[in-house]
């Protein structure tokens, strides 16, 4: 399926000069003089390199389809991990990198959906948002209440987030995990 240059969104998987490339990064760009332009950060999902590349409103690029399937993460095995289907109960191990920047929010038993390319595991999809708990956060500073300023907290995984002032240790909350963002309080 083609798509215009301006269209490119984060987490799509493009084919791109002979390769299957999945999108990191975006940022869209308006310079004074010419066109706006689309400056794209893409990882190979194949050999994992990584390039930057300019896409203008013109440009055409393909989407890639890929097959989706349902599996269960079960444990790390050094730097792989293994993955269950839930259907045939078969198990596959994967590289942990895999994952990139969401391998932390990883959780025993968490339910994923495994990316195919011609039948091959080339991509790790996790839920979009997790709960996770607050281990460390720094205290509110006197003052600082009325504006909607937010304060540096450690998750139980490790990640470092910003969260709202009234957000303590031992707090529940979602946390997006592409983003690694605040959503909110967990009920």
């Amino acid at each position: 399926m083609k798509m215009s240059g301006v269209d490119i969104r984060p987490g799509n998987i493009l084919e791109y000069e002979g390769g299957i490339w999945k999108v990191a990064k975006i940022q869209h760009t308006q310079p004074g003089k010419g066109g706006a332009y689309m400056q794209v950060e893409m990882k190979n999902l194949i050999d994992g390199r990584k390039t930057n590349v300019r896409f203008r409103s013109a440009d055409t690029v393909e989407k890639v389809r890929l097959e989706t399937q349902d599996y269960q993460f079960l444990y790390e095995d050094g730097d792989m991990l293994v993955f269950m289907d839930e259907n045939t109960f078969e198990q596959i191990n994967l590289p942990s990198d895999l994952l990139g920047d969401a391998r932390p929010f990883l959780q025993d038993g968490m339910k994923v959906s495994l990316e195919l390319w011609e039948e091959r595991p080339i991509s790790v999809q996790l839920p979009s948002q997790i709960e996770a708990e607050i281990v460390e956060a720094d205290a509110v500073v006197k003052g600082q209440t009325a504006s909607s300023s937010y304060k540096p907290a450690v998750l139980d995984n490790g990640v470092r987030i910003m969260v709202p002032p009234h957000i303590g240790s031992g707090t529940r909350i979602i946390v997006d995990v592409y983003e690694q963002t605040y959503v909110g309080k967990a009920s």
